[in-house]
């Protein structure tokens, strides 16, 4: 799930100012809000924008080419900046400062950039900052076998959801997949550690969170007597903890205990996001996936049967090395089969580094343009008719924000993920709300607030 967002909500006044730009998933906004607490220790406050910051952080994304693009044309759009501002620090950080190459590349091609360093030295930035302060430039790219370390600042940028790292790192390497390159292998954070940081969220005011890791279902693999399910039922007893999301899971490791943890305990969302990235055995298994299309839909009954109102949601690649029409036929029938809520589609891109780069029977662009849209065709009539079956019901919005631009309208999810649209005013943020869908436009559940019986 790949987003892109600035640090510059409710900038605080006066002193050094930081601006932070992030690239990339929900771990790397986890990361950035980390940075800005670092920074804060520092006697920095956030900025509203990079012309009026002293200080600039890009967070880099290396899982899609076009996000390293992004972040190469920005760093280069800031010299001019930099020229009239010649004490502005210039730093970027990342999954994409993790590739020792591409670290260097940018480092060569963009000297005015102070600060380069990978993913897993986020500690140290205090003092890169302080070098660049003395006219020191660094270029840090880290070792992967590095500890945990629980006890960073962070500055939440959430408004009503918070998001709490469960674990690092993948062992999964799907041959598309740079993650565990950059990232590192597999390390889960102490049960009692994600607890504690659970009940400090709520202590600070937050009722939701959401569970991270690049596979949260593999959590507790390298810890004794410790699992994901097992983790939820300790995290779901933390008092006035109401919500409880997670993403991302693998297929290969949804077990029966955590779906049962998922239908009995109160407060955790029946909301998954199952990446299925193929409908074809065979591309599944060049993608080194180690499931099949029938053990995913054996999965998909076993959550609907255990929670009837579950929403999946999903990611699908198309045009992977050796693809078929065959082969995508299978993955369109298994999208009408399963009936996902909503997908995040992507044509496949050799990444450096990966299995997949080298594969023979490399699938031309323009069939992954035309497969790619057929596939969200179909997505967009399946996202269509999941929600028509909502209106008429009621539910309770946990609500998120209001735009009062033109006519004033709040936004907030049901429990299973569902985002709902509603006339409402700002003081309705951060509070639970009984809504009834009325009506459906495009992908979007419109609703009214429910009256009381």
């Amino acid at each position: 799930m790949e987003q892109k967002s600035p640090f510059c909500d409710q900038p605080n006044q006066g002193g050094r100012k930081y601006y932070i730009e992030t690239f990339g998933c929900q771990m790397n906004v986890r990361d950035s809000e980390t940075a800005a607490g670092l920074l804060e220790t520092l006697g920095f406050s956030r900025g509203s924008d990079k012309e009026t910051a002293d200080l600039i952080l890009f967070n880099t994304c290396c899982v899609r080419d076009h996000a390293e693009k992004r972040v190469f044309g920005n760093i280069g759009a800031l010299k001019e900046l930099k020229d009239e501002k010649p004490n502005l620090i210039i730093g970027v950080f990342g999954c994409m400062m993790q590739q020792q190459e591409v670290a260097e590349k940018l480092y060569k091609r963009f000297p005015f950039v102070d600060i380069a360093f990978g993913t897993n030295l986020l500690s140290r930035l205090p003092g890169f900052v302080e070098s660049a302060e003395s006219g020191s430039r660094t270029l840090a790219v880290d070792e992967q076998n590095i500890q945990i370390e629980d006890d960073l600042p962070s500055i939440r940028t959430g408004k009503i959801n918070a998001f709490v790292n469960i674990n690092y790192g993948c062992d999964n390497f799907c041959t598309y997949c740079i993650v565990p390159y950059v990232r590192g292998r597999e390390r889960s954070r102490e049960m009692t550690a994600v607890v504690e940081e659970a009940n400090k969220l709520v202590s600070e005011g937050y009722s939701e969170i959401t569970l991270l890791g690049q596979n949260v279902n593999s959590y507790g693999k390298d810890l004794p007597d410790a699992s994901f399910a097992k983790l939820l039922s300790e995290v779901s007893k933390v008092e006035g903890l109401k919500r409880i999301r997670f993403m991302t899971s693998h297929p290969k490791d949804l077990t029966d205990e955590m779906i049962a943890a998922m239908a009995t305990l109160p407060n955790v969302c029946h909301h998954v996001h199952l990446p299925m990235q193929s409908g074809s055995n065979e591309i599944l298994a060049k993608m080194n996936r180690k499931y099949t299309r029938e053990r995913y839909l054996e999965i998909v009954e076993k959550l609907h049967a255990a929670m009837p109102d579950v929403e999946l949601t999903t990611d699908i690649i198309v045009g992977f090395p050796g693809e078929t029409e065959e082969d995508f036929l299978q993955t369109l029938d298994l999208v009408e089969r399963v009936g996902f809520a909503s997908a995040f589609t992507f044509k496949y891109s050799p990444r450096k580094g990966t299995r997949a780069a080298t594969m023979e029977d490399q699938v031309p662009d323009v069939i992954k343009r035309e497969r790619l849209h057929r596939l969200n065709e179909l997505q967009e009539r399946k996202s269509r008719e999941n929600n028509e079956k909502y209106v008429g019901v009621t539910g309770v919005v946990h609500v998120e924000d209001c735009d009062m631009r033109n006519e004033p309208v709040c936004y907030g999810k049901f429990p299973n993920f569902k985002m709902v649209y509603f006339a409402g005013t700002p003081e309705l943020v951060g509070s639970y709300v009984p809504l009834t869908i009325t009506n459906v436009r495009k992908n979007s559940l419109y609703g009214k607030i429910a009256e009381k019986e």
